[in-house]
């Protein structure tokens, strides 16, 4: 080897060795960067999978099966009707001179409500007293006479029968005078009044209504079903459109005891005492009778139950909704009973129900309350809240 080439031989092998070297390390280098990446991929997977897990769970509201009190219970509305009520009217003919009562006065049975013009029925009754007492002493006259044969028996008895005669149409008229004073048949409110002082009344002329408030009824026509679960004296309660925000309490009076062929229901008449209460006749009220009682039943809202066919509702489990036949029983409000399917603690879908199949994942949610959404602070003009 020449001596140049030998000095460029010396020269080149340090260079060499220093591009080995860093050849070397970039692939290191290379090889550390592409096996973190390959790890960060794999974690932004998973994370992944589970944020698409999550977003395919069907976000619903759900509530507890749990104990309470729930009463079997038949509902209706009705119209209060007074139990007593009473057209008053003029049983003879005259001038009214006073009127004593007025609208929404109460009056009791027998007090005078009319006094009318009694001249004519006064005249009736002294023309009666006197032709009987006529009868009456030529009657007196002729017993004496049929002793001595002066009179003959058959001519007695015409007499007593005359005196008979006279003395009913004697009590007719003094009949007459007392109804020129109308009294009030019955106890109760004056509901109306068809009369003014001076008016001129003819007889059978509706001059007064008369209801009795101190006790009212309800009246429910109720379907055969039914017959053999309601009896008299089952507590029942009412609320009128009128009064709301009250409820008032009563019982069953009486019930009918035949079906009514034509439209399969029976008559169920309940009683209230509107003289203590706010309760008047004509009001429109919505009834329920309550006749069983269930103190400890396993309960769920009505909202859970599905409206597809069989009872069922969607029970929550491992966070996914599963179909669960039930037996329902007592309805009470906004819950139902739960007698089968069922046990106090489980989970079942409230709101949320039409988007569920049987084996559907779940999120449940808690509604915000309206309490927090009112003590939330309020926004500001760039929309963020302080």
């Amino acid at each position: 080897m020449s001596p140049i080439s030998s000095r460029h031989g010396r020269r080149n092998g340090p260079l060499a060795a220093v591009l080995l070297l860093s050849s070397t390390a970039s692939l290191l280098l290379a090889g550390c960067s592409g096996g973190g990446a390959t790890e960060a991929q794999a974690a932004e997977g998973k994370e992944g999978k589970q944020e698409q897990k999550k977003a395919e769970a069907v976000p619903v509201e759900a509530a507890v099966a749990s104990h309470r009190a729930v009463a079997a219970s038949y509902s209706g509305t009705a119209t209060l009707e007074p139990r007593a009520e009473s057209q008053v009217v003029a049983k003879t003919s005259g001038v009214a001179l006073a009127v004593l009562v007025e609208e929404g006065q109460q009056v009791r049975a027998g007090q005078p409500l009319v006094r009318l013009d009694p001249d004519r029925a006064r005249l009736a009754v002294a023309q009666s007293e006197a032709q009987l007492r006529k009868l009456e002493n030529t009657y007196q006259r002729a017993q004496k006479l049929v002793g001595q044969q002066m009179v003959s028996a058959a001519d007695v008895d015409q007499l007593r029968y005359d005196v008979e005669n006279m003395r009913a149409q004697h009590r007719l008229a003094s009949l007459e005078l007392s109804y020129t004073t109308v009294v009030a048949p019955i106890s109760g409110v004056i509901a109306s009044r068809s009369i003014k002082t001076g008016n001129f009344v003819q007889i059978n002329t509706p001059i007064f209504r008369i209801v009795d408030t101190s006790r009212l009824e309800a009246t429910l026509n109720v379907p055969e079903r039914e017959l053999a679960t309601l009896r008299a004296g089952q507590p029942v309660t009412l609320v009128a459109d009128a009064l709301p925000g009250q409820q008032f309490s009563g019982h069953v009076d009486r019930i009918a005891p035949v079906v009514d062929s034509g439209s399969g229901t029976f008559r169920v008449v309940s009683g209230f005492d509107g003289a203590a209460q706010s309760l008047q006749p004509g009001m429109f009220g919505r009834i329920r009778i309550d006749y069983d009682q269930r103190a400890n039943a396993l309960v769920v809202p009505r909202l859970a139950l599905l409206d597809d066919g069989e009872p069922a509702v969607f029970q929550v489990r491992d966070g996914k909704a599963v179909r669960v036949p039930v037996k329902v029983g007592y309805a009470e409000g906004a819950w139902v009973e739960i007698r089968e399917g069922l046990s106090a603690g489980d989970q079942v879908v409230t709101a949320g129900k039409v988007a569920l199949r049987d084996g559907t994942a779940v999120q449940v949610i808690t509604p915000k309350a309206p309490a927090a959404v009112a003590k939330a602070a309020p926004a500001k003009a760039d929309g963020s809240r302080q």
